[in-house]
């Protein structure tokens, strides 16, 4: 029999351990924005909220509805670049951490 563990829990209890991880997991949701994956960067960004801040602090801090909130993560979300904002600042804020955007040329 196979032993399996819920890969939610095993993030929450990753990012509460480690906040270096849970650094490296706000970074890769902004480069797979920036590199054009939408669905993925919300989806890390999910776990993410989840792990730290929780959906109802964050509809508090970002004085959006927390269903709002769920719907524009969600692999099908559009979130506007306000509320994206809204959200790394939420996020950027919890973890303690500055964001800097620096380019590489393409190979």
């Amino acid at each position: 029999m196979e032993i399996t563990r819920d890969f939610k829990l095993t993030i929450n209890e990753r990012v509460n351990k480690d906040p270096k991880f849970a650094k490296k997991l706000l970074d890769e949701a902004i480069t797979e924005f920036l590199n054009g994956d939408p669905i993925i960067a919300r989806l890390i960004l999910r776990d993410l909220i989840n792990a730290t801040v929780g959906f109802e602090e964050l509809a508090i801090e970002t004085s959006k509805p927390s269903k709002s909130l769920h719907r524009m993560l969600s692999a099908r979300g559009n979130p506007t670049m306000e509320n994206l904002n809204a959200i790394f600042e939420v996020l950027r804020n919890k973890l303690k951490v500055t964001i800097n955007v620096q380019t590489q040329p393409a190979n």
